[in-house]
């Protein structure tokens, strides 16, 4: 069993990374294995809506988040971290989901899912739901902690003395194991995903 935690910030070893790595130790403790994917300084371009992906099963953009998807059908649950700016997940984290669940969303229907965020001081809950909603547009699991998936610090040192912060983080990996172990053992006892009707959509312009 596998947790993918992408880390949408620019920085490999910065606030965000701290918390997911925090997310990942209580993870492995409890026998997951993990696997933090960076998204990187390059740019992530937004999806265009062209719908490509949808017929060849990929972005036409070879780009990281191809390289996602691909790990993404591998992973039995995925944790999603930005940095906030301007109260909300970073420019690269939201192109980055936008195009990965335009394109993947069928790898990940299903699976347990988180948001992380990490801020200085505020904005932090406005990004959490942003993330979130990625989540429940997919049929995903929202895996939940003993308080939202924030962390508080300017610096790694500064988050690493966020006591709260780095519990919730646990709390949330451990909280994670549980719930993917649960899936595993329904699926032992016959217990399948729920089968989805066909699509009814309504537009409310005619």
């Amino acid at each position: 069993m596998k947790v993918l935690l992408v880390n949408g910030s620019p920085k490999a070893k910065g606030c965000t990374y701290t918390a997911l790595q925090e997310a990942a130790a209580a993870l492995e403790k409890q026998g997951i294995e993990t696997e933090i994917f960076q998204v990187g300084t390059q740019p992530v371009a937004g999806c265009v809506g062209c719908g490509v992906c949808r017929k060849n099963g990929e972005c036409f953009r070879n780009d990281v988040v191809n390289e996602f998807v691909k790990k993404a059908g591998e992973a039995d649950g995925y944790i999603f971290g930005s940095p906030i700016h301007y109260a909300s997940a970073s420019g690269a984290l939201t192109s980055f989901m936008d195009r990965a669940f335009y394109s993947g969303g069928s790898k990940m229907a299903g699976k347990p899912a988180a948001a992380v965020v990490s801020c200085r001081r505020g904005g932090a809950t406005a990004g959490f739901d942003q993330i979130n909603k990625y989540f429940t547009i997919n049929n995903m699991p929202v895996v939940s902690s003993q308080y939202w998936n924030m962390v508080h610090g300017n610096t790694p040192d500064e988050v690493r003395q966020d006591e709260e912060g780095l519990q919730t983080m646990r709390t949330l990996g451990n909280n994670m194991a549980w719930l993917i172990k649960c899936i595993e053992a329904g699926k032992k006892a016959g217990i399948t995903f729920p089968e989805r009707e066909p699509a009814i959509k309504t537009n409310y312009i005619r």
